[in-house]
């Protein structure tokens, strides 16, 4: 098992592969039910961390698509670091930024970098400052889908979009079909779930059918969902668990909610096979992405339209949201330690076991640097 899980973490590494509250301890465990982190390892790799001089609570909040990561870190940081306690609440992209401009927080998650105005509400709790983006976790946004009779589906951009905005309303309707001509597609509902809090991975899922099919999507992307008819659920593990019961349903969520048998869409490209939704296949589409932010911002520009073969076209990257300047003192040295083990060779290695991806060793070299000069 040892060899297996580092041969994996070699592979992800190898590959530059971009791939209420809730209180994390050692004993973390992922909002579906499934133990989420490392394992033997963990006493290992805690040996690595720094602790320096952190202790007491840190508190953060935000995307509920990187819970599972989170969750996998903080074991093994608190394996080493037991004077602290570090408590991640899975609220949201948007609430997690709010939270953080308020100075409620250490820092935020969120799968989409900081707007203007959220930058400027920053400065107001960034002493000499200001909010940065830090990308730290990347993997795609799988499609998951409850069809009974049907183990494998695809589907593409126009389709995915006509879906969700309630033009395409039955799994047998001709489009659906045309893709699918060995599938035997029932006379049933479709029961598609967005996300009800505003969430980061809406934003990029939106921004994909926008950039995609933007004939069939004629909504602005954005955190909220704003597409007509529907049904909604609050955070991934809720739309998540929405599929895994609802006959019909059909979501969007992160490759690591979609665990229990869930089953995902593969997605139709300018390629000639169908993409599945994995790690390897979002590192061929977030490979490209480039830094945008200036300064010390790291926000990533993403390809969403990728064309190359396996190239999986619906994918996110999480930052964390801190302030370059001007964070708290007495929570600074367990934000550091945090997330420097965060941004470490250990602590992206244990992302894909997580069912994540880690960013490329380019990106995650400016990360490590802008983290050590946090004041």
């Amino acid at each position: 098992m040892k060899l297996q899980r580092k041969n994996r973490r070699a592979l992800a590494l190898g590959a530059l592969a971009v791939s209420g509250a809730l209180a994390l301890t050692a004993c973390g465990s992922d909002d579906t039910g499934n133990s989420s982190g490392g394992d033997s390892s963990a006493s290992a790799q805690a040996g690595n961390v720094k602790c320096d001089d952190a202790k007491g609570q840190l508190q953060a909040s935000g995307s509920s698509a990187q819970k599972n990561a989170i969750d996998a870190w903080v074991k093994q940081y608190t394996a080493a670091c037991k004077g602290v306690q570090i408590n991640y609440n899975p609220t949201g992209s948007g609430a997690g930024i709010t939270a953080f401009t308020q100075g409620q927080t250490a820092f935020a998650g969120s799968d989409s970098a900081l707007k203007p105005e959220e930058v400027e509400a920053s400065k107001k709790i960034c002493s000499g400052g200001q909010g940065i983006d830090l990308p730290m976790v990347g993997g795609p946004i799988a499609v998951g889908f409850n069809v009974p009779g049907v183990d494998t589906l695809t589907l593409d951009a126009a389709t995915l979009a006509k879906i969700f905005d309630n033009k395409i309303t039955h799994w047998n309707d001709e489009a659906v079909k045309k893709l699918n001509p060995g599938a035997k597609l029932p006379d049933l509902k479709i029961q598609a779930f967005h996300r009800s809090d505003e969430s980061g991975t809406t934003d990029n899922f939106t921004k994909y059918l926008k950039a995609a099919a933007p004939k069939d999507w004629k909504y602005e992307p954005g955190k909220s969902w704003e597409a007509e008819g529907g049904q909604s659920a609050q955070g991934s593990s809720g739309v998540a668990q929405q599929v895994k019961q609802t006959s019909g349903a059909i979501s969007y969520f992160e490759l690591s909610y979609a665990g229990d048998g869930v089953k995902t869409v593969d997605i139709k490209t300018e390629a000639a096979e169908p993409v599945k939704a994995t790690i390897e296949n979002a590192t061929a589409a977030i490979g490209a992405a480039k830094v945008v932010g200036t300064g010390k911002d790291l926000a990533l520009e993403l390809d969403y339209t990728p064309s190359a073969e396996g190239a999986y076209p619906i994918v996110l990257v999480t930052y964390e949201i801190v302030c370059d300047k001007g964070n708290k003192a007495e929570s600074l040295p367990a934000t550091k330690s945090f997330l420097t083990y965060m941004a470490s060779e250990d602590g992206q290695g244990v992302l894909a076991d997580a069912g994540y991806a880690p960013m490329p060793e380019e990106i995650i070299t400016k990360v490590r640097e802008t983290i050590s000069s946090l004041s």
